[in-house]
Order: C-alpha cells, then structure tokens, then sequence
C-alpha cells in the first residue's frame, strides 16, 4: 500500500463511530475505486459483512453505530423506537430477558437488507413498519449518532401498544404508563388526532385516564376521532363502555 492510499485509509477509518459499516456506494461517492477497497480487504484493514457492506477488521460492530452508517451514508430513515426510545429517554420498566433488544421502526419504501436481520450486533434488532403516525415525532437522542432518531415518549409508548399483544403485555405497559406524569399534551394531542389507528387511540385514552395523569385533563379529547364500533382487544376480559373496548380483566381489577 503506497502512502496516498495509506492516507485515504487513516482518514475512511476516522470518518466512522467504532463498530460501524462502510458501504461500497457510499465510498465510491468518495473517491475510494474498487480497486482500493479490494486492497484494503487484501492488506485486513477491512472486511466484508455482506457484499457492498464492509467493517473494519477486529470491530465488534454495534447497534446504534450500525444505524448511523445506515441512515448517515445511504440517506434511510429508520429510528429507534416503542420501548427501546422509552428506555433512552429514562423509562425502565420493560426488560426482556437475554440478550438486549432494540426496536427499530422503519418506512414500508426501506426494506430491511438481509445482513440486518441475521448479523450479529451487540443489541438483537426487531423491525417493524407503520404508517400509522402522519406526523411522526422524532428527536436526536445522542450527539454521536446525529443521523439516528428516537420517538419522543409520547410515541413511543403508542408504538407499544401498537405492537402489543405480540411484542408487548397490556399489563406491562400499564406499569410504564403509570411512569409517564410528564408527558406534553399538546404533543399527545397531535399524536392522537393525527393516528388513525383506533384501538391504539383507545387504549391510550383508557390507560392515561386510570392513571390519573394531570396531563390527561389538558386533552382535547373531543377532538380526537375514536370510531363508534366495539373492539375486543382480548378474549375473556372486561367491557369498557366509554372506550368501547375490551380490556384484560387484571388490568381493569388493578388498583
């Protein structure tokens, strides 16, 4: 390797947090010829994760630095999302067992490469798509990933209700509700209004409500559409009549 290849490579390697990516679009945008890439693979200073995707040799690659190469060099969109932004943003009471997970929520136009789902990361990443928030609430979470958003709180928690029964108990996100006194209503009511998802809305309301949250009675809950149809959000659970949904009898009876 001469020295101005040398050079490009000191300077590729100081581009990018530790355990991140390097794709081969984005590096040809810059200036770096298959040519070099191969000898860097060829010299061990990098190494192929997929085709197109390469990390440096000896890097335990990372979730959250995984992402900003994503997102930063191939201009995608995905975010961190439902309970993981919860935990960013101090909320801890969900903690699945094993190794940490880290939902990620994405648009349907970006679809998870095969290398995401099956590589080994120090977080086990969950995907999932909606396009159920019009107006998504998002915000930078940590200054080293600028290219990496969080949901706000607010939608992170109706992200977990969206996912549950599948990923999430009702119960469990009872117990983090109970959490949220300091919820901004103004951005829950944009939220809310512009969801379409009506058991989400629902289920939201039903929970905020027993919670007793100062916040809820700052809502302008009539101008947030709730459909007028019954959901039966569990079997054998108990009737809310003002939500018009069916909730789990341990939920209901809790005190």
């Amino acid at each position: 390797m001469n020295v101005d290849e040398g050079n490009k490579l000191n300077l590729l390697l100081q581009k990018n947090n530790p355990g991140g990516l390097y794709f081969s679009a984005w590096l040809k945008e810059n200036g770096y010829s298959d040519q070099l890439l191969k000898s860097y693979r060829d010299s061990g200073w990098l190494k192929a994760l997929s085709r197109g995707v390469m990390y440096r040799t000896g890097d335990k690659l990372r979730a959250f630095a995984v992402l900003e190469s994503w997102n930063g060099q191939l201009g995608k969109h995905y975010h961190i999302a439902a309970h993981s932004a919860l935990e960013l943003a101090g909320f801890n009471h969900y903690v699945p067992m094993g190794k940490p997970v880290l939902m990620v929520g994405y648009p349907k136009q970006e679809p998870v490469p095969d290398w995401m789902k099956i590589s080994d990361f120090d977080y086990s990443f969950k995907f999932f798509t909606t396009e159920v928030f019009s107006k998504p609430q998002l915000k930078l979470f940590n200054p080293d990933y600028p290219h990496v958003h969080a949901s706000v709180p607010e939608q992170a928690f109706l992200e977990c209700l969206l996912l549950a029964t599948k990923q999430y108990s009702y119960m469990d996100l009872y117990y983090i509700m109970e959490q949220l006194t300091t919820l901004r209503p103004d951005v829950v009511q944009e939220l809310l209004e512009s969801t379409d998802n009506l058991k989400v809305k629902r289920m939201f309301l039903y929970m905020a409500e027993k919670a007793g949250h100062h916040w809820f009675s700052l809502l302008k809950t009539d101008r947030i559409e709730l459909g007028s149809a019954k959901h039966k959000l569990v079997e054998n659970g108990a009737y809310v009549p003002k939500y018009k949904i069916t909730v789990p009898k341990e939920l209901f009876e809790y005190e």
